[in-house]
């Protein structure tokens, strides 16, 4: 069943070939007037117009009908057109193929060969369809292929939780929740997901909701055909098709609006979508792979979430620990990123100094794994030496972001509350020693000294 558009100037081969396509067709829409084929198409995804290429102005010489479809492609690259003539010779009928019609048909047409064009048609639009179908989600691949990603380090026993959790959930296509502060590497999660299940050699697409405008997040998730709105100058393929078959990762998944929270219930539900300015389903196989930042709960309580949109996304949930509860994780992390950036940098032979590290593991890291590479890339691009020293680095508000620095001592040790209070110095003067002293209240000789005896 499909769309057909018919446009003639006579009346009566209109009506005949509406009466033989109809047994074929679900929408057939006929037109007398060419000047109507633009609205027309723009507003409608046909898969087979059918062009007549003499109209009252020209009798004979089917410019009007190269005219139009040449008007037609442009609008719609993909559009299949069969041309119509009563004058029809082989030359013309040459010409109208390189110019892009599909096939060519004389009046008056015999009905079998009628028919078994439309069949050729038809089948032609769908490999176009799919075609560009392809060619969007390839697109979407090599765009994610060239962000590039690195693997999940840590092996702190909640980091440990998350590797099994994956582990046995990556082989399903059970949706899953990621939940984490921004930072904590929840695509990374959703990717390793990918990478372990049996979808693997199909797409991986990555939609950042909080990126996209509220006008436009129907369109982006499911799709558009040409003149669905005011820009909807092409049709577009929507991410939950191009995901189809592979897995779709929604980031962000909170700042979807309510009332399009509805909607991606009844894709989940349904598993199919309709494109917006169409009323054509389109069924879809995708595993769903959700993340937030937010606490979907609160929102619910706040009516700004669907209670039953979070029963269908959390089949399993994944929750990842900030980096300042796995602090033992941060001499891999350091050791990991710098190796990276050594080598982007040409820096091969630079390494961090013992305080340099410790200053590190003391930061609170509120922007996470994120901010802790981009603190590295930062501090290697500004090293001099070859020596990565805590002058060197930098850490955003340090003085107020500064780990467990409102707690109290949990210890009456003088010895490992005098060190601690040398780290913190060092830390908030980036290793400036002469600073740090003149905080302490010390000389830059009794610094020193009390370095040296506490390994610092």
């Amino acid at each position: 069943m499909s769309n057909i558009l018919i446009v003639d100037d006579n009346e009566d081969v209109l009506i005949a070939a509406k009466l033989l396509l109809k047994p074929f067709a679900s929408v057939i829409v006929t037109e007398k007037d060419p000047n109507q084929i633009p609205k027309l198409i723009s507003s409608t995804s046909f898969d087979v117009i059918f062009l007549d290429m003499n109209f009252t102005k020209d009798i004979t010489s089917g410019q009007e009908g190269f005219y139009w479809l040449k008007d037609i492609l442009q609008i719609d690259p993909l559009a299949v057109v069969i041309l119509i003539t009563a004058y029809g010779d082989v030359e013309t009928a040459v010409r109208a193929v390189k110019e892009g019609a599909t096939d060519f048909i004389l009046k008056p047409w015999h009905n079998e060969k009628f028919i078994a064009t439309l069949s050729s048609a038809l089948k032609l639009r769908e490999s176009r369809v799919e075609l560009n179908k392809m060619k969007s989600r390839q697109k979407f691949i090599n765009e994610e292929n060239e962000t590039g990603f690195h693997e999940i380090i840590g092996t702190s026993e909640s980091m440990r939780k998350v590797f099994s959790t994956i582990s046995k959930v990556a082989a399903t296509d059970a949706n899953v929740l990621i939940l984490g502060e921004n930072g904590t590497g929840k695509e990374l999660v959703a990717r390793a997901l990918h990478r372990k299940s049996n979808r693997v050699s199909e797409a991986f697409i990555s939609v950042d909701m909080g990126s996209i405008s509220h006008s436009l997040f129907e369109s982006e998730l499911f799709g558009h055909v040409k003149g669905a709105f005011t820009d909807a100058k092409d049709e577009r393929v929507g991410r939950f098709e191009i995901a189809s078959g592979g897995t779709l990762f929604l980031d962000e998944i909170s700042n979807i609006p309510l009332e399009l929270q509805a909607k991606i219930l009844t894709a989940i539900q349904s598993r199919e979508i309709t494109r917006v300015g169409s009323n054509k389903p389109i069924p879809i196989d995708i595993r769903l792979i959700c993340a937030t930042n937010n606490s979907l709960h609160d929102l619910i309580a706040q009516n700004k979430f669907r209670q039953d949109l979070l029963y269908r996304i959390n089949t399993v949930e994944i929750d990842l620990p900030p980096l300042r509860e796995r602090a033992g994780d941060i001499p891999l992390l350091m050791e990991h990123f710098m190796n990276i950036y050594k080598k982007k940098y040409n820096k091969q032979y630079l390494e961090a100094d013992s305080l340099t590290l410790r200053n590190f593991e003391n930061y609170a890291w509120p922007g996470n794994v994120r901010e802790f590479q981009h603190a590295i890339e930062r501090s290697i691009i500004l090293c001099e030496s070859n020596i990565l020293k805590p002058s060197d680095c930098f850490f955003s508000s340090s003085n107020s972001q500064e780990k467990n620095s409102s707690e109290e001592y949990s210890t009456f040790n003088l010895e490992l509350i005098e060190k601690q209070i040398i780290q913190k110095a060092l830390l908030k003067f980036a290793g400036n020693i002469s600073k740090a002293a003149n905080e302490l209240g010390l000389t830059r000789t009794s610094l020193y000294r009390r370095m040296e005896k506490y390994g610092l």
